[in-house]
């Protein structure tokens, strides 16, 4: 059997147990998809009409700043991954040089939903699927109140 571009992309992800959840599209990305956005892509320093970026918040792609960028949305730094009632959580990964690369959020059964740059949304196991030259590791966690608690 043929293995998937995505497992190419991601040598954890098929060890990690993953599924498809959407088509391709160009809508939206990890971050917007990570705050429950899917009519925009979020990145700082552009501006044509689908793009979001908030103009309080610095044009860089740092992980500083995307930690930022949640904290605004409602989301506080929190010391792990694991499941918590009430509360939802974000995962940013990053490269080594600090640059963000990636947003998971988790969702009420404990498991990862991710938007795949302009790919599918895929639903993972661990975040440690997606860790390696894509995406670096995770760097960051944030959880926020769940809003259907």
């Amino acid at each position: 059997m043929e293995s998937s571009p995505l497992e190419d992309w991601f040598p954890n992800l098929a060890a990690a147990g993953y599924v498809i959840t959407s088509p391709v599209t160009l809508m939206y990305n990890c971050y917007a998809w990570a705050a429950q956005d899917s009519t925009h892509w979020w990145e700082p320093g552009r501006t044509m009409s689908h793009y979001y970026w908030p103009p309080d918040i610095a044009a860089t792609n740092t992980l500083a700043v995307h930690t930022q960028l949640f904290v605004m949305i409602g989301f506080a730094v929190c010391e792990d991954s694991k499941l918590e009632a009430g509360f939802e959580k974000v995962a940013l990964y990053a490269h080594a040089n600090g640059s963000a690369s990636h947003a998971a959020r988790q969702l009420i059964s404990g498991v990862w939903t991710s938007k795949l740059g302009i790919y599918e949304d895929i639903e993972h196991n661990t975040l440690e699927a997606l860790e390696g030259d894509v995406y670096g590791t995770v760097a960051q966690i944030l959880r926020r109140l769940r809003s259907d608690a």
